[in-house]
C-alpha cells in the first residue's frame, strides 16, 4: 500500500524542481534578448539596468568630454582672436619702420627741400591712417584693441580712445584662463601715441621744423612697444595652440575609455549570441523532456 503523504511530497519536490528549472530558462533567455539588443545596437549598454556602474562611469566620462569640447571651442576662438591682432599689430610695426626711414629722409631735405618734405609729410600721413585703421581691426565685430567695448571701433579719427580697460579672456581648462586681447596702451596714449606722433612728424616735415630730429625717438619708442606686444602675443597664442592639442588627446583617451564601456565587439557578440542560442535550445529540450509526466510517475 502507497503511503499518501510520500505522494505529496514528491509532487511538491517535483515543482520546487520545475521552478528553478523554469528560473535558468528565463535566464538564459533574457541573457539572449540581452545579447540580441547588443547585437543590433552595437551598444553594451542600452538601458542603465544593463549596468549601473558602467552607466556612471560612461556618463562622467561624457560630461569630461563636453567639458573638453567647450574648453577646445574657447581656445579656437582665443587663437583666431590673437591671430587677428597679431596680423594688426605686424601692420603697425611695417607702417612705424616706413615712417622711420622717411624721417632719416626728412632729416635730410629738411633745408633744401621744401617740396620733397611736402612730399614725405604726405607719405607719413597716409601711414598714420594705415596705423589707425590697423589699430581698428575687429573680430566678430568688436575691436581687438577696444577691451570689452560693444564698440565697432576702439579709436576715433583722431586717434582718441573709445574703448574699455576690460580684458577678454578664454578658458582652456579648469583652473586656466587666457587673455586673448591686447590693450590699447600698445599704442600709446595722449601726445605719444603713434597716431600723434606721426601727425606730428608730417607736421614738422612740412613747416621745416629743426626739431624734427627728436621725432625720431619717438618712432623708435612706439615701435619697441608694439614690439614687445607682438612677442607677448605671440607666447599667449602658443598657450592657447598647446592647449588645443591636449585637449584633443585627450578627447581621444576619453572617447577609447567610453568606447570600451559602452560599445561591443560585434564579432564577439555573434558568437556569443549563437553559442547561447544553440545551448538555450539544448536545454529547453532537455528540460521538456525531463519534465514530461508518464503514467508511471503517477502510479508509482
Amino acid at each position: 500500500m502507497r503511503d499518501p503523504m510520500g505522494i505529496g511530497i514528491s509532487r511538491t519536490t517535483e515543482l520546487s524542481s520545475s521552478q528553478r528549472t523554469l528560473s535558468a530558462l528565463r535566464a538564459n533567455q533574457n541573457r539572449g534578448e540581452e545579447l540580441r539588443q547588443q547585437v543590433t545596437t552595437g551598444r553594451k549598454i542600452n538601458t542603465p539596468s544593463d549596468s549601473p556602474t558602467g552607466a556612471v562611469a560612461a556618463m562622467r566620462l561624457r560630461t569630461d568630454l563636453a567639458a573638453g569640447e567647450r574648453y577646445t571651442r574657447s581656445a579656437a576662438d582665443g587663437t583666431a582672436r590673437l591671430g587677428t591682432a597679431e596680423n594688426a599689430l605686424l601692420g603697425v610695426s611695417n607702417y612705424l619702420n616706413q615712417a622711420r626711414d622717411l624721417v632719416v629722409q626728412g632729416l635730410n631735405a629738411t633745408a633744401s627741400d621744401p617740396t620733397a618734405r611736402v612730399a614725405l609729410a604726405g607719405q607719413i600721413e597716409s601711414l598714420r591712417d594705415a596705423a589707425l585703421s590697423a589699430a581698428n581691426t575687429s573680430y566678430l565685430g568688436r575691436p581687438v584693441f577696444g577691451g570689452t567695448t560693444a564698440n565697432s571701433r576702439a579709436f576715433d579719427d583722431s586717434g582718441a580712445y573709445l574703448g574699455d580697460d576690460g580684458e577678454v579672456l578664454r578658458r582652456v581648462d579648469a583652473r586656466t584662463q587666457v587673455r586673448v586681447d591686447v590693450p590699447s596702451t600698445v599704442f600709446g596714449t595722449g601726445t605719444d601715441s603713434v597716431f600723434s606722433v606721426l601727425s606730428t612728424v608730417a607736421s614738422k616735415l612740412r613747416s621745416g621744423d629743426p626739431t624734427l630730429n627728436t621725432e625720431l625717438d619717438r618712432v623708435d619708442s612706439r615701435l619697441s612697444s608694439v614690439n614687445t606686444e607682438l612677442a607677448a602675443v605671440g607666447s599667449r597664442y602658443s598657450r592657447l595652440t598647446t592647449a588645443v592639442d591636449v585637449a584633443k588627446d585627450r578627447a581621444v583617451t576619453l572617447t577609447g575609455q567610453l568606447s570600451d564601456i559602452e560599445e561591443v565587439d560585434l564579432t564577439e557578440a555573434v558568437v556569443s549570441l549563437q553559442t547561447q542560442s544553440t545551448a538555450y535550445q539544448a536545454a529547453l529540450a532537455a528540460t521538456a523532456r525531463i519534465q514530461q509526466p508518464s503514467l508511471l510517475d503517477f502510479l508509482r
